[in-house]
Order: structure tokens, then sequence, then C-alpha cells
């Protein structure tokens, strides 16, 4: 299978971001479209080695650029600098959710009413938004994402089917606050499914946590059989959606 892989450019505010689009040259067109949005750290390697699995899976995979030009933290520092400056403006967040769905949709490859998003930590908190906020999707997965709202969604909004990822010993986003989405979501009368996988932390699908973990001192670390679990629930998810 060859992965075709490419840079796709979409304007903000004036502010050039710059994604990363894979797809492979087997399945015939129009497939479904996925968005990866990322972890703080911004649009890395590891988000792109993730948008080349999600194309061979015969999927067009655009992993987003949240920060504008690229931008990637050289530590966790700047990361959490990254992250706030676009949680305390989630309006212009928003636009560039928005913008990076209209950038999925303009693919040639893409069937436009088959799309769905998923998202790593600060970008499953991303991707929920964009659930919460009823942008045009089909399923929205988040893995070890924050669960906090920016949006209350009104009882019957939420049209995609979530599916959310967690952690059981994730010391960032609590059981409580898990049981506090569990009840946003209730009451909002979401299709949702959360699965909570013994013994995983915070960004449990990262081989590069561990190493985090012991440079910054964060409570983060990776587990094979979590990540591995987790990306299956998400075929599933797709497989249900799409087909």
């Amino acid at each position: 299978m060859n992965i075709l892989t490419d840079e796709v450019i979409y304007q903000v505010n004036g502010l050039t971001h710059r994604g990363f689009v894979a797809f492979n040259d087997l399945t015939s067109p129009p497939r479904p479209g996925i968005l990866l949005i990322h972890e703080w750290w911004g649009l890395n390697d590891y988000m792109r080695s993730r948008a080349e699995k999600i194309a061979e899976l015969g999927y067009v995979a655009l992993a987003i650029d949240m920060y504008g030009e690229g931008k990637v933290a050289d530590d966790a520092d700047e990361a959490a600098s990254l992250m706030n400056s676009v949680l305390a403006d989630m309006e212009s967040g928003t636009r560039v959710l928005q913008a990076a769905h209209e950038a999925l949709v303009d693919q040639p490859q893409v069937n436009e009413k088959w799309t769905a998003a998923i998202g790593y930590c600060f970008g499953g908190a991303m991707a929920l938004h964009m659930a919460r906020t009823g942008m045009p999707l089909l399923a929205v997965v988040s893995f070890h994402g924050a669960l906090g709202s920016f949006h209350s969604a009104e009882p019957g909004s939420i049209k995609p089917r979530v599916l959310v990822c967690h952690g059981e010993v994730d010391s960032m986003v609590t059981m409580d606050d898990l049981a506090g989405f569990k009840s946003e979501m209730d009451a909002a009368q979401a299709d949702y499914q959360v699965n909570v996988y013994p013994g995983a932390k915070h960004g449990f699908t990262s081989e590069a946590a561990d190493g985090n973990s012991e440079k910054y001192g964060l409570d983060v670390g990776y587990n094979a059989r979590a990540d591995n679990k987790s990306w299956d629930a998400m075929e599933v998810l797709f497989d249900k959606v799409f087909y």
C-alpha cells in the first residue's frame, strides 16, 4: 500500500495554518475524511504518523494545525503557552476548527457527508468541542482528552456519535471529571460511549509519554494495551457510522 501525503494550507484571521493530509492509493474516492487534532505539542511527527495509520484504514486523514504556521513546542512550558492561547480565545479556536473541516471536505478524495474528528489530550477537548457546537460530523473520538466544556449543548444538539477513551489513573483528567462529562452528555441526550482503561495514565497512546514524564515531571505514561484497545474501538465506531 502506498500512502500519499501533502501539506494542506488554510487561512484563519490572516494566519496561515499548515495541515498534513494522508491517504492511500488503493481506496477509490469518495471516501470518509478524518480530522486529527494534536496534543499540546502541536502538529509533530507523532500526529503525522497517526494520520498515516488512518490512511492505511482507507480514510483520508487531515492532521490539523491549531496554532498556525506549523508551530511545534520545544518544551512543556511552550506547549502550555500555545495551548492556553487557544483556550483563552475559543471563538477564534472554533473558527480554526471550522476552517480545518472545510479544508478536509475540499480534498477531492473526501465524501463531504462522511467526516469525523479525533483528538489527543488538548486535541481531544477540541474534537469534543466540535461535537458540542454542532459541526457536521458523524463521529468524534477523544483519546485521553480534557473533558470540560466551552459550550453548553442543548438537548438533542450533539449529532455525532461520541467515543471517549480514558485512562483509569489519569491524574490530569480525573474520574470525577469523567462523571461530570457523562452527566453533561446525558443531559444533552448525546449518543456516547466511554471506555476506561485500567492502569492507563494521561497520554497513554504516545510512546514519547514516558520520556516526557521523566524530562518534565508530568504524570503521563504510555500504555500499549490501552493504546491498541482504544484504536480498535475507534475502528469499530467508524465501521458503524460510515458503512
